[in-house]
């Protein structure tokens, strides 16, 4: 009997000393993130929804001509791949990335885990997909996120968590 304890005892040692045997939970979005993007508050629901036509009108369907609506001429941004201001961030997408417009959609296209709002500040989460760096024939999922400060209804900063490759 021993023996069988001292040998379940092993088992269970060794596979908790093995996180990477242990399956993580997917990161998903909501069924619908156009709901999220709302607020009681109208201040809150301002900034909600300016945050929303950034991320479905400007990063989603590339219609960069209507950066002047959601973010402010100075836009400060901590992207360590962009320059601050409008004008630098509108250039980065279209000549840069090469970003052309595509017909904007009535409804968000992509996953979003959660929408945060608190004073001036919006936070979006959302899944990201990655390949797993020890089996590259793999995917993982982990949680991006983007966080902008608001100023009379435009986003004035932005914050991500980008790395430079």
């Amino acid at each position: 009997m021993k023996s069988l304890v001292f040998a379940g005892l092993i088992v269970a040692a060794s596979w908790a000393l093995q996180p990477t045997a242990r399956a993580q939970e997917p990161v998903v979005g909501v069924p619908n993130p156009d709901a999220l993007f709302t607020s009681s508050d109208p201040a809150l629901n301002t900034n909600k929804q300016a945050v929303y036509h950034i991320m479905k009108d400007l990063l989603e369907d590339n219609h960069w001509e209507l950066a002047d609506r959601y973010l402010t001429k100075r836009y400060l941004q901590h992207n360590p791949l962009v320059r601050s201001g409008r004008d630098p961030v509108v250039h980065f997408f279209t000549a840069v990335l090469k970003r052309k417009p595509t017909p904007i959609t009535a409804r968000m296209r992509s996953k979003v885990v959660a929408v945060v709002a608190e004073g001036d500040l919006v936070i979006v989460a959302t899944p990201r997909v990655l390949k797993d760096p020890k089996d590259p024939s793999k995917t993982y999922t982990t949680t991006w996120f983007d966080m902008w400060r608001m100023k009379n209804g435009k986003a004035d900063e932005h914050w991500d968590c980008q790395v430079k490759n």
